[in-house]
């Protein structure tokens, strides 16, 4: 069955964690940039610190902006292991050309393409993004190699390479090579 032919559908359980996983590389962008400024903001503290000749206090803000992010990344895993256990149900996955729906024995959740502000091909995984943060993920084990080529070729369009634009601002751009290509 083909994503133009009525779709298809395929049954997978995700585990903790590939739930979790997929939700980090979602988000990891974003929390670099937020670890990045209050790393930076502890040093440029630390700096004022040593500058008014307290020494101690400088230490102290050094010691957490080198523990910041660590501890972060630690705390964000934490997190999302329980923001990903809902995740971790039978479910079934529907892909056709209109959308993707995910069914499980709670909830279904319907969604058209277009909704979607970006396609995140990955080795295990896609990560469908909206408004830039991490709305659902696609795993790949649930599906052939045939599947796995169609689906790859029907995503493409959908799919962006990250770029960051003069202002240091993540900004999308084609990945295609040679000339653009619209969404279907």
């Amino acid at each position: 069955m083909h994503i133009g032919d009525g779709g298809i559908t395929v049954s997978v359980e995700p585990t903790p964690d590939e739930a979790v996983r997929a939700l980090f590389h979602g988000l990891k962008q974003g929390l670099t940039r937020t670890y990045t400024m209050v790393a930076g903001a502890l040093i440029v503290a630390a700096i004022y610190c040593f500058s008014s000749g307290q020494t101690g206090a400088g230490i102290v803000v050094l010691v957490l902006a080198a523990a910041f992010p660590i501890a972060g990344v630690r705390s964000a895993r934490v997190n999302l292991r329980k923001v990903a256990a809902h995740m971790c149900v039978p479910t079934t996955l529907r892909l056709t050309a209109n959308g993707c729906e995910w069914r499980t024995d709670t909830f279904t959740t319907t969604m058209v393409w277009s909704a979607f502000s970006n396609i995140e091909n990955t080795q295990k995984f896609w990560v469908c993004y909206m408004s830039g943060f991490p709305a659902e993920f696609i795993l790949k084990r649930a599906y052939d190699a045939e599947q796995l080529a169609q689906i790859e070729g029907f995503l493409a369009p959908y799919e962006q390479a990250e770029t960051l634009d003069e202002r240091g601002r993540v900004s999308g751009v084609e990945s295609s090579g040679g000339g653009s290509r619209e969404r279907p």
